[in-house]
């Protein structure tokens, strides 16, 4: 039923309603802990904010199909947002300062796809893409993980994660 309503929206040109409307019925799937759905639901909200310029709406919603993508290890998918979302975020002047924490969660995904190469590529791209990451504990936390990850070095990697935890949540950064 809802979503013959949403169409009705779609079809007579109302793209936030019907956006609302998407965005409403991914909470519920994600209240049920449907993520696959969440996530469907999530991305047409998303597609028809986006439509609309309603961008911030647009990347909440994009940033959680990133994140369920990245709980069910669909890491590809949750990079591409990720680093699409920072990309975007960089010329905005209230957005710039989450670009930092939109790659540091890019990398985090490159990170459990286990290709060394891919990892040093993937951070060196980001420095590129924003210059002011090169600098920030974020950059640094993942190059430490980089290389805790490629000596497999489980002490290494525990302590880097303890460090950065103490002084920016870790747990707050991915949700």
């Amino acid at each position: 039923m809802m979503i013959m309503a949403i169409q009705m929206f779609e079809d007579i040109g109302r793209l936030s309603m019907a956006a609302k409307h998407y965005k409403d019925i991914a909470d519920i799937y994600e209240k049920e802990e449907d993520y696959p759905k969440a996530m469907e639901y999530y991305d047409k909200a998303a597609d028809l904010y986006s439509g609309e310029n309603v961008d911030s709406t647009s990347n909440q919603c994009k940033l959680k199909v990133a994140q369920y993508a990245a709980q069910l290890e669909q890491y590809d998918k949750a990079i591409a947002i990720y680093e699409a979302i920072a990309k975007h975020s960089m010329n905005n002047n209230l957005l710039k300062y989450s670009v930092k924490g939109y790659l540091l969660n890019a990398g985090l995904c490159q990170l459990c796809g286990n290709d060394d190469i891919k990892v040093e590529n993937a951070i060196q791209y980001y420095q590129e893409l924003d210059p002011t990451f090169s600098g920030t504990r974020e950059c640094k936390f993942l190059q430490d993980l980089a290389a805790a990850t490629a000596e497999v070095d489980v002490d290494k990697f525990t302590d880097v994660v303890k460090e950065f935890d103490s002084m920016s949540r870790l747990v707050s950064l991915i949700h």
